[in-house]
């Protein structure tokens, strides 16, 4: 399978264990509890298969900063968490980094 799909289930994975983090009210919820857990390991596992193929630093850095941003996004819609314009500013220099990265690191392992 394609380094870069397992890439994004390993994000998907982190964001939906991320999310319910929050709902598991410090691991007393077993539902959302579980789902924190189950989520992390696949996360992980996910993303050790990446690291197979893609350098750790730029498998890294695409897992965490998509994570900030995709998390922030739930965050303002579940939990009505709404970031200010210094963390907007900050998560858009995320994402510049990520791009620059991708286009034009010669170690971005594509």
């Amino acid at each position: 399978m394609n380094a870069y799909l397992l890439l994004a289930m390993a994000i998907a994975a982190e964001v939906v264990a991320t999310t319910a983090l929050k709902a598991s009210a410090g691991f007393s919820r077993p539902g959302p509890s579980l789902i924190v857990v189950a989520g992390y390991g696949t996360a992980f596992w996910l993303l050790g298969l990446v690291m197979r193929t893609v350098p750790v630093g730029i498998a890294y850095a695409i897992w965490s900063g998509a994570g900030i941003v995709l998390i922030t996004l739930l965050a303002v819609l579940v939990y009505r968490q709404v970031p200010d314009l210094p963390a907007l500013l900050g998560m858009g220099l995320i994402i510049a980094g990520v791009v620059v990265i991708q286009l034009w690191s010669n170690g971005g392992g594509h």
